[in-house]
């Protein structure tokens, strides 16, 4: 999926900058205005400075700043997430450029945590928006309807959530900008079967290597905890704890189904790793004892492991339908994190509980 290089209707996009950007937020909108011909102006808080990404792959001097920047010459302004909007966001020159593209009518297009910088200018009051989970709150204390979907669109207001969503994301903005449609060779942005991975791809994003990598890492890791859990499941005489372990065993299965599938889906298998990560999870498991509270506690170890190494997988990658499965894992962790947290104290609540005195026993 490409675009023609077609300058006859040019149009002219800023799009924001600082250090700690989040590199595929930058690179695959950049990347994406780019081919379409459009004549982007990297805009920083300083001419005389590089800046680097988040992760390292970006490293750009930027073409102007914002302090001499005048809204009325750009058709748009594209807000990268990362790091850098909190940067972006104690600069008064950045928030009163952003300020002003709104109130002039011009498109304006943030995603992650680049609604910040709509926060600090005062510009979410009473509009539909969404941004990185992390900062839903701030949004909806700015007065934002936070929306959870990959792309909500409130007049000249454009904004999405995370990696993920870039390809549909910048495929907004060229449509908006008189690029979009068939002679784009760009899928309509509401079309769920599009390949949006490939797209991405091109602009710089995810590669199908990556994405694969990703997608076995976190098959390997629900391998592994299926396994354990029914080791555990087997060792406690614990009814409570066993059925819930049971519950989180059926959850597994249905994820590594779906993990399976997408694998399928890109024409790739599970990995060596992957393979083998139920088999290095029964001998582990094998060599541990069964006390009750300690296998509690491995269990709630084993969930919290799976919370973070997830959730790294879920902010990484370019592929909506990958990110969409990583999340689905992440919230159901999360779930039962909280689950045997409780059991947990519970049960080392009631052994530390002090034994009640017995009534009318004698006294020394």
């Amino acid at each position: 999926m490409t675009h023609s290089n077609n300058r006859s209707n040019n149009k002219r996009v800023a799009i924001l900058i600082e250090n700690g950007v989040e590199d595929a937020e930058f690179q695959v909108p950049y990347k994406g205005l780019q081919m379409a011909g459009t004549d982007v102006v990297v805009l920083g808080s300083r001419m005389n400075e590089k800046y680097t990404g988040k992760q390292g792959k970006v490293s750009i001097q930027p073409d102007g700043t914002t302090t001499e920047a005048m809204a009325s010459e750009f058709d748009a302004v594209v807000i990268p997430g990362g790091m850098a909007p909190d940067r972006m966001r104690i600069n008064p020159n950045t928030v009163r450029f952003v300020q002003e593209a709104m109130e002039q009518g011009k498109l304006v297009a943030a995603v992650c945590h680049g609604p910040q910088v709509l926060i600090e200018g005062d510009l979410l009051k009473g509009k539909q928006a969404t941004g990185f989970i992390a900062i839903r709150k701030d949004m909806l204390n700015a007065g934002a309807n936070y929306i959870d979907e990959p792309l909500v669109i409130d007049g000249n207001l454009l904004t999405s959530r995370l990696p993920g969503d870039l390809a549909i994301f910048t495929t907004a903005i060229l449509s908006r900008l008189g690029y979009g449609g068939k002679e784009a060779a760009l899928p309509n942005e509401t079309d769920t079967s599009a390949e949006w991975w490939k797209l991405a791809d091109a602009w710089g994003g995810s590669t199908k290597g990556e994405i694969v990598k990703g997608l076995n890492t976190a098959l390997a890791g629900e391998r592994y905890s299926q396994e354990a859990f029914e080791q555990y499941a087997e060792k406690t005489s614990d009814a409570e704890l066993r059925a819930l372990l049971q519950e989180m065993i059926a959850n597994k299965q249905h994820h590594i189904q779906k993990l399976e599938t997408r694998l399928n889906m890109l024409g790739e298998k599970p990995s060596l790793a992957a393979n083998v990560a139920d088999k290095y999870a029964k001998v582990k498991t094998s060599l541990q004892g069964s006390d009750e509270i300690d296998l509690l506690r491995r269990a709630l170890g084993d969930v919290q492991t799976g919370v973070v190494d997830i959730y790294n997988l879920y902010v990484q990658f370019t592929d909506p339908v990958a990110t969409a499965l990583f999340r689905e894992i992440e919230k159901d962790l999360s779930v039962y994190e909280r689950h045997l947290a409780h059991l947990y104290r519970t049960r080392v609540g009631a052994e530390a509980k002090p034994a009640k005195p017995t009534t009318g026993a004698a006294t020394a």
